[in-house]
């Protein structure tokens, strides 16, 4: 056990190193050129809030193995020398609603400011803006941690009669276990449902600080995991059946360049009108739809314009380039298809242990079981696999829905070419979802993450509180989650195959 709990402490120091030094190498990769060397804050966000996510992540599974690490000890005390991992829940969740809810719009605030104006005057924007939204969300989080902060839990009172210690035990046999009552029955079981009341105590702020941030985050979960989670492996399947099956002549290159610079002069008009009219000051409901119109229109310009590069590789690597063009659509089709399991394995998951009651079978709980028999750390991966998954679903699923909805603003993620403020918005989303993630796959593997840190908070306190307590009582996002799931599925696949178009369709005002 000694040399288990070692490993544990140097896993707890090795991982956070490496989580940081990858979220460094998402930062510089994927920051647009117009942000290096400058916006300095925004980048130390982002990469603490990745970090954070991430790490949120790893602490399920990592929460799994302290639980081993004692559970076959054979003296008291044995859990005290592994990893506190509640307090380190509770930590890692405070720390992600102060990012989510103050030091990302902070930085999002700064970064969005007038650069005519100094770093000092920006900050100070900033920190209004920030204050407010910190004086709001207080007030309204100490009001329903006053009136609603309790957890109510439902116990049953139990009694039984007693009877002197003997020294035989005559009166207790293989049919008659416990006193005065039929076989096998015991007072226990027999109980009237009388006897049930309810056990009412307040929770801790931090406890319920982390459930609000969860409710908050599972709306979001639901929504974009749902929808995720379907289009996800779609569309990687479907960009393979989009994919350029040859290369174009240089004829056909320069058509669709002229039609592409055409689309492209047009956007620009557009978008100088909508400037036009955000300096008069004319900022209505036909302004924001236009804008979404535009950066929806522009979206799609720009995919074009990388599906014309690729269907007509220029410069000496040309034939090396299409080879590579082929291979990276060969290796969408088996990412599709892989994710399209996890996918159904997911949707199936959660139908079997979480929707019917009581649960069929255990499933991939069972899975995660027979892996870590054939060698521990293969269950483990597998279970951290599957809640990254979730995540990636949940990040799709925004995207998508980004591009159909008005009401959605687009923050799309391009390799070397993601303006800051686009990464902090999806830094927040993932944080915020990161939360509802965890919980759910300790409810979903709930058997697999039995008797864990997470289990006591996600599983009896969260689900107890007050006034949020019957959304997990009777599954509701956990219905809603997978309705949507088919729904996106039945839908993307009979529409998702097809390339959309731009409308050009905007209503300027003269």
């Amino acid at each position: 056990m000694g040399d288990f709990n070692l490993m544990l402490a140097v896993v707890a120091v090795v991982v956070p190193v490496l989580v940081i030094l990858a979220s460094v190498y998402l930062l510089v990769n994927y920051q647009h050129p117009d942000d290096a060397n400058q916006a300095y804050l925004p980048k130390a966000v982002v990469v603490l809030g990745l970090s954070i996510a991430a790490l949120s992540i790893l602490m399920l599974p990592a929460d799994v193995a302290n639980r081993q690490a004692c559970i076959h000890a054979i003296y008291s005390g044995a859990c005290d020398l592994t990893l506190p991992m509640k307090p380190l829940w509770l930590f890692i969740y405070v720390a992600d609603a102060l990012l989510v809810f103050f030091v990302i719009p902070f930085a999002m605030f700064y970064y969005e400011g007038d650069l005519d104006k100094t770093v000092g005057e920006r900050m100070k924007s900033a920190l209004k803006w920030v204050l407010c939204s910190v004086l709001v969300c207080g007030l309204v989080l100490l009001i329903f941690y006053g009136l609603l902060g309790k957890v109510d839990f439902t116990v049953r009172h139990l009694s039984s009669s007693v009877t002197n210690f003997p020294s035989t035990w005559p009166e207790f046999t293989s049919t008659k276990p416990c006193l005065d009552q039929t076989a096998y029955e015991c007072a226990a079981s027999t109980a009237e449902a009388s006897s049930e009341t309810t056990w009412t105590m307040r929770t801790t702020l931090p406890m319920y600080i982390v459930a609000l941030a969860t409710i908050a985050g599972s709306v979001l979960f639901t929504i974009f995991g749902g929808v995720g989670i379907a289009c996800l492996p779609l569309s990687l399947i479907f960009s393979y059946i989009r994919r350029p099956k040859a290369v174009i002549t240089r004829s056909q290159y320069i058509k669709e360049a002229t039609e592409l610079g055409k689309k492209a002069r047009e956007l620009k008009k557009a978008t100088d009108a909508l400037h036009r009219e955000e300096k008069s000051g004319s900022k209505d409901k036909k302004w924001r739809k236009n804008v979404k119109a535009v950066e929806k229109e522009l979206f799609l310009l720009e995919e074009d314009v990388k599906a014309l590069e690729e269907m007509y590789p220029q410069g000496d690597q040309a034939e090396t380039a299409w080879a590579l063009t082929v291979l990276g659509y060969m290796a969408k089709l088996v990412l599709g298809i892989l994710g399209l399991i996890v996918s159904v394995a997911w949707v199936a998951h959660i139908f079997i242990y979480l929707l019917v009651n009581p649960p069929l079978f255990p499933f991939l709980n069972e899975f995660f079981i027979e892996l870590d028999d054939f060698w521990g750390l293969l269950g483990t991966a597998a279970f951290a696999f599957f809640c990254f998954y979730l995540l990636l679903a949940v990040t799709a699923g925004a995207m998508m829905l980004g591009l159909k909805l008005v009401f959605i603003t687009i923050h799309p993620m391009k390799w070397g070419g993601t303006l800051m403020n686009s990464f902090l918005f999806n830094v927040a989303l993932i944080l915020l979802s990161s939360i509802s993630v965890i919980q759910f796959c300790a409810t979903a593997f709930g058997y697999y993450a039995q008797a864990t840190a997470a289990q006591e908070i996600f599983g009896h306190t969260l689900q107890s509180l007050r006034g949020i307590r019957y959304l997990y009582k009777y599954n509701v996002f956990q219905w809603l989650f997978v309705l949507l799931a088919i729904f996106t599925f039945v839908y993307y696949a009979a529409t998702g195959w097809k390339r959309q178009k731009p409308s050009a369709r905007f209503q300027l005002s003269e």
